[in-house]
């Protein structure tokens, strides 16, 4: 496994990169958002997994993983920051981060973390009995296993954060979901915050199932509630 740790302390990136190496992983550091960007452009990523500081030098982190998202790059990704109110970990999920680790931090926590984000993509691959492998929602095809939904034989990654969306929906097809609950249940936030970043999702996710975003016909809205999804 090779991760990405894009860290402008060097004492801090240095002592990430001796103790992810003990653990086995390969590291590449990079000081600043734009050598990360860098290393994406015009081609596959060579990385399992990125460490991002949101406090960088030049653009933030916010941007580096929106600019990344954007590219189709869906790397499991852990944002570090010295802010940790629930409001920025809600931006930071809705910029494309999979996982969201306040400082200072315990070593061995962010260890446990980027272990876990590497077992939880394998998770989502593995079959389940609910949701199955494959679903299909108004014709597209959803592969738990690869991450991807496949279009007119096209097929597109999802990140982690959309497929874990995707499968709360599911289990609760029929069912009015409010932004509380995929708050807590998906992203692990408390209810009191920003509801806006699941809004975000809301429209990614209906760009790729919807025929027209604009008029959904599978995810709906429940106004004052939140949302419902209904297959087609």
């Amino acid at each position: 496994m090779h991760v990405l740790v894009v860290e402008d302390e060097q004492h801090l990136a240095e002592g990430l990169r001796f103790n992810l190496e003990a653990e086995g992983f390969d590291v590449t550091v990079r000081e600043n958002g734009e050598d990360a960007l860098a290393d994406f452009e015009g081609k596959k990523s060579r990385y399992d997994l990125l460490v991002l500081d949101v406090m960088l030098p030049g653009i933030d982190g916010f941007e580096v993983i929106r600019r990344l998202r954007e590219a189709r790059q869906f790397l499991p990704t852990l944002m570090l920051t010295a802010r940790s109110r629930p409001d920025d970990v809600v931006k930071g999920i809705a910029a494309g981060a999979d996982d969201y680790l306040a400082k200072p931090f315990d070593l061995g926590v962010l260890i446990a973390r980027i272990k876990g984000l590497i077992r939880r993509r394998e998770w989502i691959g593995a079959a389940s009995a609910e949701p199955a492998e494959q679903i299909r929602i108004n014709g597209r095809l959803i592969d738990f296993k690869t991450l991807e939904i496949e279009v007119d034989g096209e097929r597109q990654p999802l990140t982690l954060m959309e497929v874990n969306l995707l499968k709360y929906l599911i289990e609760h097809e029929g069912e009015a979901v409010s932004r509380a609950d995929l708050l807590d249940k998906v992203w692990q936030v408390q209810s009191d915050t920003d509801t806006r970043a699941i809004d975000n999702f809301i429209v990614r996710l209906r760009k790729y199932i919807e025929t027209d975003p604009a008029h959904p016909e599978c995810l709906l809205t429940v106004r004052g509630v939140g949302y419902r999804l209904n297959r087609g």
